[in-house]
């Protein structure tokens, strides 16, 4: 494998894909996938059957390839990656040869950024440059901001960047779509070392989840909706999307276990795990764990 070009790989492991994910594929498929000629996708089919040859056996009335009882993937295919490839095949329907046939949907996505200030984020972020924005808050309305964003954030809900704020001399939240407008400016920065140094970022949570001990009468289908092993989803996370998660996940983040409405079927069996995370504000049912914890953070994300 490790001879192989990385062209190479990436069609193996589209006919990797296909054995695993559909069961089958045609040389047609791969031709026009890769935008291949005849001989080419013959030589890399032939590739494939060299490294794997049991997972895979052809039919020569259907002129296809199909997966066999002794299927073994050839590579590791991540599993978040797989399912969206996967998603976007069947929302796509992709051309006659590799189209799939059963009913798939997917639900609505009701956020959707602006593609040219997405554009101005990425170039900020990729030349450690600042941005001068329009920013609506639901809290204090319309004003102007200047920030170096470093990353870009999905929280399953909508997007966001976690950014270096000036006004604030604080790294903060900042919706995509409440940016009324972008764009670069050339300003020096004058202390990269703190403009990075986004300690909520760098620091790494771990979260011990379980089925909640009052909502789940049969825990036993939460641990399998979660794939959790003995009772327990393990998960390690940056502070700065600790929030994030636990909302969008409706854990429960109470002490004993008190928020009784149905949606909460997960339960933070570690709570101390969050003593220092800024943005609790967005964990139901959680309270402070002291009394001081900083309440300067806390307005920070809330504002934003």
């Amino acid at each position: 494998m490790d001879k192989l070009s990385f062209s190479q790989q990436q069609r193996l492991k589209y006919i990797d894909f296909r054995l695993m994910f559909v069961g089958h594929f045609t040389r047609a498929e791969v031709v026009e996938n890769f935008k291949l000629g005849l001989s080419s996708a013959t030589r890399d089919i032939n590739i494939y059957k060299d490294l794997a040859k049991l997972n895979l056996t052809y039919d020569n009335t259907d002129k296809r390839y199909f997966i066999t009882d002794n299927f073994k993937p050839l590579f590791d295919h991540d599993k978040d990656v797989s399912y969206r490839e996967f998603a976007t095949q069947l929302l796509n329907g992709g051309n006659d040869a590799s189209a799939i046939s059963f009913s798939f949907e997917k639900q609505s996505q009701l956020v959707i950024p602006n593609t040219s200030i997405v554009a101005t984020i990425t170039q900020a972020m990729i030349n450690i440059k600042a941005i001068e924005i329009e920013y609506i808050s639901p809290q204090s309305g319309i004003s102007k901001r200047i920030v170096i964003p470093h990353s870009i954030v999905d929280n399953g809900l909508r997007w966001h960047i976690r950014a270096f704020d000036e006004k604030s001399d604080q790294f903060r939240d900042f919706v995509i779509t409440r940016i009324l407008s972008a764009k670069l400016i050339d300003k020096p920065i004058l202390d990269r070392a703190k403009i990075l140094s986004d300690q909520q970022w760098m620091r790494i949570v771990h979260l011990e989840l379980v089925p909640h001990p009052k909502n789940a009468k049969f825990p036993q289908a939460v641990e399998c909706d979660y794939g959790m092993e003995q009772g327990v989803l393990k998960l390690e996370v940056r502070s700065a999307l600790t929030g994030y998660i636990l909302r969008r996940w409706n854990v429960d983040c109470s002490e004993n276990a008190t928020q009784l409405s149905p949606e909460h079927q997960l339960w933070l069996h570690n709570r101390a795990t969050l003593y220092g995370v800024d943005n609790l504000h967005l964990a139901s049912g959680y309270t402070e764990l002291e009394p001081k914890q900083s309440s300067r953070a806390l307005k920070a994300d809330t504002n934003d």
